[in-house]
Order: C-alpha cells, then structure tokens, then sequence
C-alpha cells in the first residue's frame, strides 16, 4: 500500500484516532503487560519537513541511563506534576533533552498510548518540525540525534520481527536496522502503531501480533 507522507494527509488520518488504544511491548509477548501502576510518560515523534520528504528525529541514549540505556529513542520522558498534560511533557522533555524549544514544533496529534516492559506508560505526541533549527543535546542524556525518513519507517519491510532472551525468557520485539542504527523495542513499537493508523481504519482492535504478518 502506498502511504501518502504529506503533512495534510497524516494530519487527517491522525484525527481519526478519537479514542486512543493501548499498544505495547505485550502486544508480541501475550501475558507479559507490567503490572500497575505504571509511570505516566510522554515523547515527541517529530516529523521534519525537509521539502522533498519527511524524516523522523530520533536520539541515542547514553549508556549510562538508568532506563534503557543505549538505545535508540524519541525524545521524551517522565510527565511530571507540573506539566499540564502529556503534551506540555513531551514538549518541555524534548526541548530540556536535545535544546528544540516549542516554538519550532507543530503538534498534529497523538498515537495510542503504548505501554513498555518496564512499567511506563507513554503518550506519543506526533509534530511537524520546521527546519531550519539548531540542536543542543544534553550531554548527560543524548549520545546523538539523527533523522531517519519517514518513507523508511513506513516500509513494512523493514518492520522486522526479532527475539531475544531476558531474565531466562525469550521476548520478542520490533526491529528497523537503519544504517548504523539499531531501532528496536517499544521505539519500534510505536513505529508500527503509526503505521497501522495511517493505513487502517481508526480503532481497530489490536491484534494478535504473535501470529501476524
């Protein structure tokens, strides 16, 4: 299926979405959802509009992190008491994380809240980001931020299964190896989330990901 990856386009269909399903890393691993209660969280999946196409910001985290270190991310995190919802969140995560202050981000809308093996329950805020900007990463939290094309991560081609063992159990996840980069996990997750709501109807019922295609 061709996807049409014009702002207009994936606006519409993201406002579709009217009442959010919950996605998550127990969608590939049937009886594995974490246990409440669960941190509330929030990142930004920033669409970048470079003319000929568009691309979708992402980071690496450092390896010192407590929470998954190393790997590849939106910007985003905790929702604090402060915020006023989970978009201010995503917003004051993204600017304090890589220096992208609000005013450059359009938000267009959201996916369905996704939950990770590791108790978090995110929001993710989708946004067009306007070039040109500059970036400032914390050097704390971010390794490196790079762009990946939108038409790339909408391949499902390239929407690989993977399996892995943890704690003496195997768990399997998504997977996008672009490049030198390595996308997986709840990254990829919602990766294929934006996938299926741009080429699905609106709240379809989740499926049973460990038989499909």
């Amino acid at each position: 299926m061709t996807i049409p990856l014009e702002r207009d386009w994936i606006t519409r269909r993201l406002s579709t979405l009217s009442t959010p399903l919950e996605r998550g890393d127990h969608d590939l691993n049937p009886g594995f959802r974490p246990d409440p209660p669960l941190r509330p969280a929030a990142v930004l999946i920033g669409l970048v509009d470079h003319g000929d196409g568009l691309t979708v910001l992402l980071t690496r985290r450092t390896d010192h992190l407590e929470h998954h270190p190393g790997q590849v991310s939106f910007p985003g995190g905790h929702i604090e008491r402060h915020d006023s919802n989970a978009v201010a969140a995503a917003l004051r995560e993204t600017e304090e994380e890589i220096g992208l202050p609000a005013s450059h981000i359009d938000v267009i809308g959201r996916l369905d809240t996704y939950v990770t093996r590791t108790g978090f329950e995110v929001t993710p805020v989708v946004a067009m980001i306007e070039p040109p900007f500059e970036l400032i990463p914390d050097p704390h939290e971010v390794a490196e931020v790079f762009e990946v094309p939108l038409a790339f991560l909408m391949d499902p081609a390239n929407h690989q299964r993977h399996a892995r063992e943890f704690e003496g159990i195997k768990r399997f996840f998504y997977a996008m190896p672009y490049r030198d980069h390595f996308i997986w996990g709840a990254t990829a997750g919602m990766i294929v989330d934006l996938y299926r709501i741009l080429t699905t109807p609106a709240n379809t019922p989740p499926i049973d990901e460990t038989g499909a295609t």
